[in-house]
């Protein structure tokens, strides 16, 4: 435990410290909103058992959402940001109603099918920006009181919502409602024949997972000031999924380490082998798979024997 406290104070100076390492502040805050992207995943795959191939759909949504509300609407950034995570909320519901009553594969079409009929819906409607996207999305303030304009105000406003969301997550997993996802995540015929609503239990978790994404989307609006067609892509769904399973599935800190390293082969890599990013970003997916396969907080974790 003692081990545990030290690694996430350290975590926490670091964060803190960032905007003062050097560090470019708005690629540090993209970082955090896909590993918010990638926590709010895990909570779906490592803690309940369900591959979703169309989670970009709640990430992306949110963000034209959000996007739309504070540009045309004139909406202040809280505003905006509850107005991205409720729509995302409803999509996940609407989406996870019909979704969880299937499991594995078939699952895992549905959400992929649904989430493209989310994309071409980004695409065609008119308030979206079509191939264009939205563009020029402010900041704005924190109730008027905070101006996010500046990268480090914004930077630490990010900082506190991921944050709250990996504690939040936390909190989920050690609850009582968290130990039932885990009982039907590993043996989900007897969490039935003990009793519990299964589907109800699947469809709460499709929900969260689904509204932290879609948080973790509007951040990202904010922080860059525009949404594309990519936040809500197909790709954005694999991406997610490798992020998670590298870092380790199940696991609290894997998501957000894989996230780190995904999106960080992605910036630099771009500059070197170009269009072959995808390719290298794959090979060492698979390395890491052989070599590591519980992800690399898993491995750990087993090598310590204590979950950190």
């Amino acid at each position: 435990m003692k081990a545990r406290t030290r690694l996430y104070a350290a975590l926490a100076i670091l964060g803190l410290a960032a905007p003062w390492l050097g560090l470019y502040p708005v690629f540090v805050m993209k970082l955090l909103c896909f590993a918010m992207f990638a926590c709010a995943f895990n909570l779906l795959l490592g803690y309940t058992k369900m591959l979703s191939f169309g989670h970009a759909a709640y990430f992306g949504a949110s963000a034209y959402t959000t996007g739309w509300l504070v540009t045309a609407q004139g909406w202040g950034t809280i505003a905006g940001l509850l107005g991205g995570v409720a729509v995302s909320m409803l999509l996940g519901l609407a989406i996870g109603a019909i979704a969880v009553r299937r499991q594995g594969i078939y699952f895992a079409m549905i959400t992929l099918a649904l989430a493209q009929l989310v994309f071409f819906v980004c695409l065609q409607a008119p308030f979206t920006g079509g191939e264009n996207g939205l563009q020029g999305i402010p900041r704005g303030s924190v109730l008027g009181i905070i101006d996010l304009g500046g990268d480090a105000a914004m930077y630490y406003f990010v900082l506190a919502a991921f944050a709250a969301v990996f504690v939040l997550i936390r909190r989920i997993v050690h609850s009582p409602f968290g130990q039932v996802l885990k009982a039907i995540r590993e043996n989900e015929p007897r969490a039935i024949s003990l009793g519990y609503q299964v589907d109800r239990y699947k469809l709460l978790a499709f929900v969260l997972s689904a509204s932290l994404a879609g948080l973790a989307g509007s951040l990202k609006a904010l922080v860059l000031g525009f949404v594309t067609l990519s936040d809500v892509s197909q790709a954005t769904s694999g991406d997610v999924i490798l992020m998670t399973l590298l870092g380790g599935s199940g696991t609290f800190l894997g998501p957000a380490l894989g996230a780190i390293i995904v999106i960080s082969l992605q910036e630099y890599l771009s500059d070197l082998v170009g269009a072959w990013v995808s390719v290298m970003i794959g090979a060492i997916f698979v390395v890491c798979v052989m070599t590591f396969r519980r992800g690399f907080i898993g491995e750990i974790e087993r090598r310590l024997g204590r979950r950190v």
